[in-house]
């Protein structure tokens, strides 16, 4: 078995009322003014063809074997003014 490291970075713009709070293990996670959470996350897409649609698997058994893969994961939030 070998390693596969993959860093997830994006950058949005998203609204001014956005907060970050973190959970009670410390987890850094986005609050929402609608009184919903957000935690961006790795979800794997697949396709039969690279050159068609990608999607999510409706199969929970094929995302728990790959979601089984992960040893660690580790997202970074900032908010950045300019």
């Amino acid at each position: 078995m070998k390693k596969l490291h993959i860093t997830l970075k994006l950058e949005m713009s998203v609204p001014d009322d956005w907060a970050l709070v973190e959970t009670s293990e410390g987890t850094p996670v986005l609050k929402l003014p609608n009184g919903q959470f957000l935690d961006i996350a790795i979800e794997p897409l697949f396709a039969n063809n690279p050159e068609e649609t990608w999607a999510s698997t409706e199969e929970e058994d094929t995302l728990n074997d790959f979601l089984d893969m992960v040893d660690s994961e580790e997202v970074v939030y900032e908010f950045v003014t300019h």
